[in-house]
């Protein structure tokens, strides 16, 4: 430790020459020359390789590497062509046998020869980068054997004709195959490809075009595609067992391209078995198989989503259009919701739930629905038979079912805003008529709508509910004020309908009972003297009545009519018989409602309170009305001419449309100006079609209309025509 440097080992190398032996390199390679011939016979166990390991190291330390690389290679030649002999001697079954035998016996000998060698492999080979000892007797194997012109077609033959009996039925020993397949691995991927693999694919595109012809020629698009199936399963687990696995991607390719994607046209649009027939017949089955096969195919399934979008505009266009499909609404809607849960159904269990089937599915609705422009009103009307109380019993899950399928026809109506005139026709006959089966299910529609549409399409349909309410507070008020002036009157129930909310029409007043006169005029005082700035107008035509009658043959009933029929019954109070001509001068009902009235009272079957003579169905001025004294019910409380929502007349159609058409005239000019505003100038292609996407939602304009709307707006003077361009158009503020 006193501060002197402490000195490293170092060991110096030998400063005298080594003696070697001039004969060194013949004596120590005829040892190994000897040992690996014991190898390649089998008799290794008698050999030392300890010894031979570490001859080989001497050589390589004394610089022999390139010379001992060299005599490696003539030896393993000289055992290689003894074996390429043995296997060229094999015939028949007997070749890949020996093949496999042979190889064996080299992977073995090889291993041990490695081993040997080592040292060389990580000095000598590395540093001068020549090919392994093992990767180099796998080359000479290669180029020796597998590549010897006597070997290299037959072996590929054997594999392809083994191949061919397997395809047709006959049991082959795959293990043999595996065996040979894999030591065509083992030689390199450009082996295993180039001596098997490709010239594999060809056959097999050769076996598939043919076999395909003549399947398809034979068997129906169903059967042809379960063989399509197998030969597919088939090829991928032949892969699985004896072929490199990413041949399974390349085989498939084959199978496909011959067996589907050269025949997709005729197998889909096979007559009496291919897609169509498949979709009509719900053959969930075949419909799988369809989608999973031509899924592999370019453009499969866009042919598949095409032809079946034309199969449901086709089917669903002689739906809509056809005459006495429009007898019955209700059935027509119904038979729309059973064709979308089939297609509904088929894309779940047989496409996989594809998006871009759905997507087709609603394209194709959406188009042959609005073909038939009453589907609104029928689909209003579906929707009133399962609101109606008494018409099904049915629980409210099952119904709350029914309206979301309903929800999704409604998203398909270009016309939302003629469903909504329609629909608020039957709510008001619902409500008021106490006909709604359940408030909760009313409400639960009013939800969907509100949903879908916005507040703005159900405020009005709201505001009903809201009124019915009101209406039964003011009735109990106006009864608690005036009990004592009431009571030998008649009980009124009255419903005060806000004007903007209810489909009201305005009609004349008929003439109504002294006695029903008296009670509403003291509603009507009561009403106005608690409501400043109001003005009552009694809505005759949409009431009812329960009148208790007693007949000429003493039976008692309760008789449920409307305000019209009640009418018409009081007057046979005063007298026996009465014409047509006087009870159309005493009550004041318009002729079409009090013939329909009549003939409810007078006509129908079972429900015959008055005699009409002549008993014929049309009423004439001078035909006569008298109580019918024989009239029996086995119903103490019977119910006449109950008001049920039927289809539009002609001319009634006629009228809803020319006032769906007014209301929509501000909308499109809201929209207009909505536009204009945002944008201050604007060409007309674009005003067209920025305006179309924002009333979509709820009809869809007709460019006529549009046009003639932005002329009205130029007119009063909100917009004005660009000088330089008249298609230009600018917002004046």
């Amino acid at each position: 430790m006193n501060g002197q440097k402490k000195r490293g080992t170092r060991i110096e190398p030998f400063r005298h020459r080594i003696e070697t032996d001039p004969k060194f390199f013949d004596k120590s390679w005829r040892k190994l020359h000897d040992a690996i011939r014991e190898i390649y016979n089998h008799n290794a166990s008698g050999l030392s390789f300890e010894e031979l390991y570490r001859t080989a190291y001497n050589m390589v330390l004394l610089k022999f590497g390139p010379k001992l690389y060299e005599k490696l290679i003539e030896n393993m030649k000289e055992h290689l062509e003894e074996m390429r002999a043995s296997v060229e001697a094999a015939q028949g079954g007997l070749f890949l046998e020996e093949l496999e035998r042979k190889w064996n016996d080299h992977n073995k000998a090889l291993t041990m020869i490695r081993d040997i060698l080592m040292y060389m492999d990580r000095t000598y080979i590395l540093t001068n980068k020549k090919t392994p000892v093992f990767d180099l007797g796998l080359e000479l194997w290669r180029d020796t054997i597998v590549r010897s012109p006597m070997i290299q077609g037959r072996l590929l033959d054997i594999l392809l004709e083994l191949i061919h009996r397997e395809r047709t039925g006959e049991v082959i020993n795959r293990c043999l195959m595996r065996t040979t397949t894999k030591m065509l691995m083992t030689l390199g991927s450009s082996v295993y490809q180039d001596d098997f693999e490709r010239p594999f694919l060809e056959v097999s595109a050769s076996f598939y075009s043919v076999e395909s012809q003549q399947f398809i020629d034979r068997y129906a698009c169903g059967d042809y595609l379960k063989l399509a199936e197998r030969r597919l399963n088939e090829e991928s687990e032949r892969v699985s067992q004896y072929m490199d696995v990413k041949t399974n991607e390349k085989i498939t390719a084959v199978v496909v391209k011959e067996m589907l994607a050269n025949h997709m046209q005729r197998l889909i649009l096979m007559e009496n078995s291919g897609l169509v027939n498949m979709l009509v017949e719900d053959r969930y089955e075949d419909l799988t198989r369809m989608y999973t096969l031509f899924n592999h195919v370019p453009d499969g399934l866009t042919t598949i989503r095409s032809v079946m979008m034309s199969h449901i505009k086709d089917t669903g266009k002689s739906l809509v259009t056809d005459p006495e499909r429009l007898k019955d609404p209700v059935d027509f809607v119904q038979r729309l919701l059973n064709e979308k849960d089939k297609y509904d159904n088929i894309i779940n269990m047989s496409f996989n739930n594809d998006k871009s089937f759905l997507n087709a599915l609603n394209s194709s609705f959406e188009h042959f629905i609005n073909l038939n422009n009453r589907s609104p009103e029928f689909i209003s009307l579906f929707v009133d038979d399962k609101l109606r109380k008494g018409v099904k019993e049915a629980n409210e899950d099952d119904l709350e079912t029914v309206l979301d399928k309903v929800m999704m026809l409604f998203r398909y109506l270009q016309e939302k805003d003629l469903f909504e005139k329609y629909y608020k026709q039957h709510l008001a006959k619902r409500l008021l008529s106490g006909k709604a089966a359940s408030d909760d299910s009313e409400r639960s529609m009013l939800v969907k709508l509100k949903t879908e549409c916005g507040y703005q399409f159900t405020s009005k349909l709201e505001g009903m509910f809201t009124d019915l309410k009101t209406s039964q507070d003011t009735t109990q008020g106006f009864y608690a004020s005036t009990s004592s002036d009431l009571a030998d009157a008649p009980t009124i129930s009255v419903q005060i309908l806000t004007t903007g909310s209810w489909p009201t029409q305005p009609c004349n007043t008929c003439n109504l009972p002294p006695e029903i006169v008296a009670v509403s005029e003291k509603f009507r005082a009561y009403y106005l003297g608690t409501h400043n700035g109001r003005r009552l107008t009694w809505q005759t035509n949409m009431g009812s009545a329960d009148i208790k009658a007693t007949f000429g043959n003493g039976s008692k009933h309760e008789l449920n009519v409307s305000t019209y029929q009640m009418c018409v019954l009081m007057l046979f109070n005063a007298s026996d018989v009465l014409t047509y001509r006087e009870i159309e001068q005493s009550t004041a009902i318009p002729a079409a409602d009090l013939k329909r009235c009549l003939q409810s009272l007078a006509l129908v079957k079972g429900k015959q309170v008055l005699r009409k003579e002549p008993m014929s169905r049309d009423i004439a001025d001078d035909d006569s009305f008298c109580v019918n004294d024989k009239f029996t019910s086995k119903l103490f409380k019977v119910k006449i001419g109950t008001v049920v929502a039927q289809k539009e007349t002609d001319p009634e159609k006629l009228e809803t449309r020319q006032r769906v058409e007014e209301d929509r005239k501000p909308q499109i000019e809201a929209a207009i100006v909505r536009i204009m505003k945002s944008r201050r100038v604007l060409d007309h292609n674009s005003i067209m079609t920025e305006v179309t996407k924002q009333l979509q939602p709820r009809f869809l304009p007709n460019p006529v209309v549009i046009k003639k709307r932005i002329e009205s707006l130029i007119e009063r003077e909100f917009l004005e025509r660009d000088k330089a361009d008249r298609k230009m158009y600018r917002y004046l503020a």
